[in-house]
C-alpha cells in the first residue's frame, strides 16, 4: 500500500470523525457512545464486531484467504476529566471532559485503516482492538482478563500514540522499553490534634508529613543505582482547616515510575520502611496504600524492527531514536501477553505546542494520513499473499 492509495476525500471524512469524537468525549469505562459509533462504522464495511471486552471495549475482525497468520492493532478510546480551553470549533460539548491526549485521533485513524483493509487483498486475519480506559484505569488489563487473546489469538499486537515532542513525519519504535511502569500511593498520617498556640500538647501530623516527603526523596537518590531510572513524586498534601488548629490527620499522595522490576520492588519496600519510621519518630502513625498500576511498556525487538521497516517503506516516515518516556501506558498489559510494538508518531505543531493532557491540546490532524498509511502498510506487509 502507498499513502497515495488513501483518497483525500477519505482523509477529510476521517478528520470529520475525529472532530465528532472530540466534541463528545467519554471517560474511562463510560465510552458507550464512542463504542457504538465505532461498531456502526465497522459494520458498514463488513467487519465482524464483538463487544463486551473491558466493558465498553470491542474487537473488529477481518479475515481473507486461508493463512493462519494474525495481527492485532489497538486504539484507545477514553477522554480525560479536564475542562477544555483549546478554543476549537469542535471543542468538547461535555463540561469537564475532553480528549486531551489524542485518543479521538487514534480511534479515527484505526477506523480508516479498517475501512482500507476491507478493500485490500491479503491472506490472514487482522483484529482491530478499540480499548477503553487507558488513562490510569487499566482498560487493556480488563480486556485481557475478559479473554481478549483467548478469543482472538494473534501473532503480534501493535499500537501507536501521537507524540507532540516529535516532528511530523517521524516515528519511534524502540527495541525495548518505551514507557515506564507506574504506581500510585496514599499515605495517611495520624497524630493528635491541638491548638496552634500549644503544639506541645499534640503530635503534629503536618510536621510528620513534611518530614516524610523529604525522606521519600532519598529513595531514588540513595537506594536506587544511578544507572537505573526511578521517579518518586509527591503531588498532593492535604491537612487542616483552620489557621490556629493543628489537625489530627494529613494525607500525602503521589506517583512512582520505574522500568526494572527490582527497582519497583525497592521503591515500595523503602517507602514502607521510611513512612512508618519517620511518623513513629515524631509521635504519629502512618498507613501507606501503595498500588502498582501498570507494568513497563516493553517492545518485542523483532516486532519493533518489523514496525520500523514498514514505517520507512518508500520514505513514508523517518524512523528516529529517542529515550524512553517515564510516562506510562497500559498497552503494556497486551505486550505481556503477546509479542508486539508500541510506536510514537510525530505530531509536533508549528509555533505553540501544547503537550498531552493540556487543556489547550488538540490532536494534530496533519498526521491522520500518516497514521492510516502506517496501519495499512503494516497489514499488507504482515499478511501479504
Amino acid at each position: 500500500m502507498s499513502r497515495h492509495d488513501i483518497s483525500p476525500d477519505r482523509i477529510a471524512e476521517t478528520i470529520a470523525w475525529r472532530h465528532h469524537l472530540h466534541a463528545h468525549p467519554e471517560l474511562a469505562f463510560e465510552e458507550r457512545e464512542t463504542s457504538a459509533f465505532i461498531a456502526a462504522k465497522l459494520a458498514e464495511w463488513g467487519v465482524t464486531v464483538k463487544g463486551g471486552y473491558g466493558g465498553t471495549g470491542l474487537v473488529g475482525t477481518l479475515s481473507r484467504g486461508t493463512s493462519p497468520r494474525t495481527i492485532a492493532i489497538r486504539a484507545d478510546m477514553d477522554a480525560l476529566p479536564i475542562v477544555e480551553a483549546s478554543g476549537v470549533a469542535y471543542a468538547s460539548k461535555t463540561a469537564g471532559k475532553m480528549h486531551a491526549c489524542g485518543h479521538d485521533g487514534h480511534v479515527s485513524m484505526l477506523l480508516a485503516a479498517a475501512r482500507q483493509a476491507s478493500e485490500m487483498e491479503f491472506d490472514g486475519t487482522v483484529h482491530f482492538l478499540f480499548q477503553p480506559a487507558e488513562e490510569a484505569e487499566g482498560g487493556a488489563r480488563a480486556m485481557v482478563a475478559d479473554g481478549l487473546f483467548r478469543d482472538f489469538p494473534t501473532d503480534a499486537v501493535y499500537a501507536l500514540h501521537n507524540w507532540p515532542a516529535l516532528d511530523v513525519g517521524t516515528c519511534v519504535a524502540r527495541d525495548d522499553a518505551m514507557m515506564a511502569a507506574f504506581g500510585v500511593f496514599e499515605i495517611r498520617v495520624t497524630g493528635r490534634g491541638a491548638h496552634g498556640a500549644m503544639p506541645h500538647e499534640g503530635a503534629d501530623p503536618l510536621v510528620a508529613a513534611a518530614q516524610i516527603v523529604t525522606a521519600l526523596q532519598t529513595i531514588a537518590s540513595r537506594n536506587v543505582s544511578p544507572l537505573d531510572a526511578a521517579v518518586l513524586s509527591v503531588t498532593q498534601i492535604h491537612g487542616g482547616d483552620a489557621w490556629n488548629v493543628i489537625p489530627q490527620e494529613a494525607i500525602i499522595r503521589g506517583t512512582t515510575r520505574w522500568f526494572a522490576k527490582d527497582v519497583g520492588d525497592i521503591l515500595e519496600k523503602r517507602m514502607r520502611t521510611l513512612v512508618e519510621a519517620v511518623a513513629e519518630g515524631l509521635g504519629c502513625s502512618a498507613d501507606l496504600d501503595y498500588q502498582r498500576r501498570y507494568p513497563a511498556t516493553i517492545n518485542d525487538a523483532a516486532s519493533a524492527a518489523f514496525a520500523r521497516s514498514v514505517a520507512a517503506q518508500d520514505g513514508a516516515l523517518v524512523v528516529v531514536d529517542a529515550a524512553p518516556s517515564m510516562a506510562a501506558e497500559d498497552f503494556a498489559f497486551m505486550l505481556e501477553e503477546r509479542p508486539g510494538c508500541y510506536i510514537w508518531l510525530g505530531a509536533r505543531r508549528d509555533g505553540s505546542n501544547p503537550g498531552l493532557h493540556s487543556p489547550h491540546y488538540d490532536f494534530n490532524d496533519a498526521i491522520i494520513a500518516q497514521g492510516v498509511d502506517l496501519w495499512t502498510r503494516l497489514i499488507a506487509s504482515s499478511l501479504g499473499r
